[in-house]
């Protein structure tokens, strides 16, 4: 099969198109024809190897997966002999280890969730990773009720599109950050309010948020403090600290902080769920959420996804067609 691969890390032009032996599956697993898959900003990290901290579970010299890509939507092409819940052809779709840049993919049947009906692969390849995290962040780490004011920090990329929305589902009033080219797409997508961050600092306003999902990584935890209610929640998704440790000294000074404030300081490390993957297509299918998709790229073209991906201009997702 032909897959996305890299033997060392680097930039994107590590990446390369090349034929590789097809995954074999074990009893409790199930092989899946990707017809789409998407990138997040992990497929650079982990491509990178970067903060080096991520090396520890990635692998030290070299990524020990070398095939990139973790969304992925397909068909079920086999399935190992314990398994039950899917059959050859079935449209499924999931957050796999394993790498989906490629033409096959593998995972465990418990990843796997069926396709929602009024998406195409493409949609559906949007969904996982982004989404599952606006939803663990808001409904999980966030504790979000009906009623409350929630702002996403970083409104206009994947977790934020889904997350605007997945607020809205929820019945919060929503407020989007971005930048002021991308406020209308934010507004378009069900943000009660959109605040751009490059015309007005929303930590200086009059406004208090019972929930703060912090998408962008910016501005500090005592900036977000003075927008929240006194007793307010932050939920940090990601954050900058540099190529050693990465978000991960955001992250602890968060922790170390939350014994001595009111407010509740919550780092997330989100996890794929596949009861996480069942509610969103019932939000999907109810007509809820939408993801948002800005480009697709063909398979050889991963490289140059990524770099647009990390050039920081996409409006939502970007998707890869296999």
């Amino acid at each position: 099969m032909r897959a996305i691969v890299q033997d060392k890390y680097g930039s994107p032009d590590v990446l390369e198109l090349r034929d590789v032996e097809k995954p074999q599956i074990g009893d409790d697993e199930v092989l899946v024809r990707v017809h789409a898959a998407s990138v997040n900003p992990a497929d650079w990290h982990i491509m990178r190897g970067d903060p080096y901290l991520l090396r520890v579970s990635f692998g030290l010299t070299k990524p020990r997966v070398s095939v990139r890509g973790r969304d992925v939507a397909g068909r079920v092409e086999a399935v190992g002999k314990n398994v039950r819940a899917f059959s050859a052809d079935d449209e499924v779709f999931a957050e796999v280890d394993r790498g989906s840049f490629a033409e096959f993919t593998s995972a465990g049947s418990e990843r796997l969730s069926p396709k929602p009906a009024n998406l195409t692969f493409e949609q559906a390849a949007a969904v996982p990773l982004a989404a599952n995290t606006a939803l663990q962040g808001l409904r999980e780490a966030g504790k979000l009720k009906a009623g409350q004011n929630v702002l996403i920090n970083g409104a206009s990329g994947g977790v934020g599109t889904f997350a605007v929305q997945i607020a809205k589902s929820l019945g919060a009033e929503g407020t989007g950050v971005c930048s002021s080219r991308k406020a209308d797409l934010v507004r378009s997508i069900g943000a009660d309010h959109v605040i751009a961050y490059d015309r007005e600092d929303f930590t200086r306003g009059g406004s208090r948020y019972d929930l703060i999902l912090d998408v962008a990584g910016k501005p500090s935890l005592s900036d977000f403090r003075r927008a929240l209610t006194p007793d307010g929640t932050v939920v940090l998704v990601s954050g900058s600290g540099g190529p050693w440790i990465g978000p991960v000294g955001r992250f602890v000074h968060a922790l170390g902080l939350t014994p001595f404030v009111r407010h509740s300081l919550r780092p997330l490390a989100a996890v794929p769920s596949s009861e996480r993957l069942r509610f969103l297509t019932t939000l999907i299918e109810a007509g809820d959420v939408t993801p948002v998709v800005d480009r697709t790229y063909a398979l050889s073209e991963v490289p140059e996804a990524i770099r647009y991906l990390k050039e920081g201009h996409a409006l939502g997702k970007v998707v890869i067609t296999v």
